[in-house]
């Protein structure tokens, strides 16, 4: 049995239905055109031998009943010729059909003599033409049962010939787990599947990216923790082997002490991973974004300020609409500017910009004069760091996942007119579905950068 959420059996309805449609659109047609043909003859039949009275030079009394063998070769009884009168009517050819006990009739009236308004009045017995109608209807109809069960056979069959691809992909991506990952062979696909083999080998390969990265992440974080806790193990054998000076346990005790806040630091990191998978799935919303991202250079000109820095807003346009995640957004622009005020020296500028390109880009920049990027490393894979500043690496690594599940695009490189590193976001507009219709600006990009500093 096929279920309403059969594919196959929606083909196989669809299919059915037209079919079913079509053959009995055209079984009326094809009635309807011998039912014409055989009256059309009929009339022409009852004009000839009208013309042939009136054109005979006899000249018959209204009520006279003209023998048919006088006519034409014709059976006795299957016409009746009758000089009529009609004088309320127009004149004119008039044809009529009526029934008489168990027989059929068909009927002319012909003009004959229109001083007298009389008319050659001609019955012929049609009970043979519609028993011959009767029988083409009913061979219709038994054709039509028999091609109704043709038409279920085709159906099924064509509709799981049709299916037959879509059981096939859903078989390969059955059997596919985090081990055993690999692109669809796209020679393989039916062209009508050519976008869908596409957008599945799109998502194929960022599930690939995801598992490396959480490879690279887990044994990153075994490596990060296992060398301080193999050093910390390391201090406290070496100080209990023989007894010391009380300076000596307590510079023990806080190198150890150093190591557990790194460690801390490291786990918080690990968590934030934890939520922005979570902050993937939060609901999107509609949000001024240019008064987003100033709510949020705002809150960090002021860390700006107590580190003898300056921070540069320079947001364009004024106003702009947008439907997206507020949270990993926030992710993306804070990891920016803390990297940038963590290496840009005392006394120098960072620069916090935006603007739209091609219509339909909106590029975000951080540009600070630090020390500038090392670019021997893949600055995006968890653990990697860049710099002369302490941090678990993973901050880019959390903005590159934010990035992606925004469908836009990050990148990191140094600068051409003086030394430092510029941090581009770029958000296609396209995917955003930009709104139009402006709205009052919230405050949620503060309460954001807040609660991921508390």
């Amino acid at each position: 049995m096929l279920s309403q959420r059969s594919i196959k059996g929606e083909y196989a309805k669809q299919l059915a239905f037209s079919s079913v449609a079509l053959i009995a659109v055209f079984s009326f047609i094809l009635y309807a055109y011998i039912k014409s043909s055989l009256y059309s003859e009929l009339k022409e039949e009852l004009i000839t031998e009208a013309t042939y009275v009136t054109s005979s030079g006899t000249k018959y009394p209204i009520g006279t009943q003209i023998n048919a063998y006088s006519i034409a070769s014709l059976r006795a009884g299957e016409i009746t010729i009758l000089i009529t009168s009609a004088p309320k009517r127009e004149s004119g050819v008039v044809f009529r059909e009526f029934k008489d006990s168990e027989k059929s009739y068909f009927q002319i009236q012909y003009p004959y003599d229109k001083h007298e308004n009389s008319y050659v009045s001609i019955t012929k017995d049609v009970s043979g033409i519609h028993k011959l109608l009767s029988m083409i209807l009913n061979s219709i109809m038994i054709i039509n049962f028999g091609g109704l069960i043709l038409i279920q056979i085709y159906a099924f069959t064509l509709s799981k010939i049709l299916s037959k691809p879509i059981l096939e992909l859903s078989n390969t991506l059955a059997k596919m787990n985090e081990n055993m990952l690999k692109p669809l062979e796209m020679e393989k696909i039916p062209e009508e599947f050519t976008p869908l083999g596409q957008s599945l080998n799109s998502l194929i390969a960022r599930l690939q990216r995801y598992m490396l990265y959480q490879k690279e992440l887990f044994i990153g974080v075994a490596h990060e923790l296992k060398t301080p806790l193999a050093v910390m193990k390391t201090k406290c054998e070496v100080v209990l082997i023989k007894p010391r000076e009380t300076e000596k346990y307590v510079e023990t005790l806080k190198s150890n002490i150093q190591s557990i806040n790194e460690m801390n630091s490291m786990i918080k990191s690990v968590l934030d991973i934890g939520r922005q998978e979570g902050a993937q799935f939060e609901k999107s919303e509609d949000l001024d974004i240019m008064a987003f991202l100033r709510n949020i250079g705002e809150n960090f000109l002021l860390l700006a300020r107590e580190e003898k820095k300056f921070l540069i807003l320079d947001l364009k346009p004024e106003s702009l609409m947008v439907h997206l995640q507020p949270t990993l957004l926030t992710q993306i622009i804070q990891n920016f500017l803390q990297n940038a005020l963590k290496f840009t020296p005392e006394g120098k500028s960072v620069l916090f910009r935006s603007a739209i390109f091609y219509k339909t880009k909106l590029r975000i920049e951080v540009i600070d004069e630090g020390c500038g990027l090392d670019g021997s490393i893949d600055i995006f894979a968890p653990f990697k760091r860049s710099g002369n500043k302490s941090g678990a690496g993973l901050g880019l690594f959390l903005a590159k996942s934010a990035a992606d599940a925004l469908n836009g695009s990050i990148k990191l490189e140094n600068r051409i007119d003086s030394q430092g590193t510029v941090a581009t976001l770029e958000l296609d507009l396209r995917e955003l579905e930009v709104v139009k219709a402006p709205k009052k600006a919230s405050s949620k990009a503060s309460h954001l950068w807040q609660n991921m500093h508390t």
